[in-house]
């Protein structure tokens, strides 16, 4: 499996970052992992951090490539969720710690996907979009719907309101799992907070994959300046993690 990546994180106008992200790299796997802690409740990035911790312990105590990604990304996602509720177990509900995330499985010329709530995944191929994951958020039932374009949805008033997360209540959330994507020579993946696609539209964000493989992580860089400028002064934290399948 051959594959570059890359991973960014910065502060933004934040007091502190509340995101956390890695790419796990073995022989046969490749796993990216966003959490988003989620700011208006406590701990947020304890959330995050024991959420990540636990999917990536998981992966690492499994046998590659993976033999049932979307069973493992579920059971993941789902053990997870359980850890950062253990966390909050002694609080009120409305200050329990909670985070948003997004994990993408890289095996066997493909990927799968699982996210819960805003953090995203996109793939693209030459400069365009392939496809990318769908918010569990209000605005985007909106678009769904064709109340509001996309291009309204980047700035609606709602845009950060998202309808789960791991943590908080008890039950495990309403979790996206998607079927094997598979990938081409050049293609990028990117698995991304809402720091990073906020007020960002999906054609600027497929600007990245480039066919030149050098360039994956001054790109991702630039995303990211290009982020952060166009949401000061009040931009979030903004973290992502970037992969380019080179072919196997």
């Amino acid at each position: 499996m051959r594959i570059e990546y890359a991973k960014v994180s910065a502060l933004g106008d934040r007091q502190d970052n509340q995101d956390r992200a890695a790419v796990i790299v073995a022989e046969d796997a490749a796993l990216m992992l966003v959490f988003d802690g989620m700011g208006g409740h406590s701990d947020g990035a304890k959330a995050a951090e024991t959420g990540l911790k636990v999917v990536q312990d998981m992966f690492m105590a499994t046998p590659l490539p993976v033999f049932d990604p979307q069973g493992f990304l579920y059971t993941a996602l789902a053990r997870a969720h359980d850890e950062v509720v253990k966390l909050g177990a002694d609080l009120a509900v409305d200050f329990r710690p909670r985070a948003t995330c997004a994990v993408c499985l890289v095996q066997e010329n493909g990927s799968f996907w699982g996210h819960i709530g805003d953090s995203r995944i996109y793939q693209m191929r030459d400069g365009q979009l392939v496809s990318r994951s769908r918010d569990h958020s209000h605005v985007e039932v909106l678009v769904q719907e064709g109340a509001i374009s996309e291009v309204e949805a980047l700035d609606h008033p709602m845009r950060n309101f998202v309808e789960c997360c791991i943590g908080g209540d008890a039950p495990v959330p309403d979790m996206s799992i998607t079927r094997k994507k598979p990938l081409l020579p050049g293609d990028v993946l990117l698995a991304c907070s809402d720091g990073l696609w906020s007020g960002i539209s999906d054609e600027e964000m497929a600007e990245m994959a480039t066919k030149s493989p050098s360039t994956l992580t001054e790109n991702l860089k630039a995303l990211s300046l290009k982020a952060l400028a166009s949401n000061s002064p009040h931009s979030d934290n903004t973290t992502g993690t970037a992969l380019l399948w080179i072919g196997e």
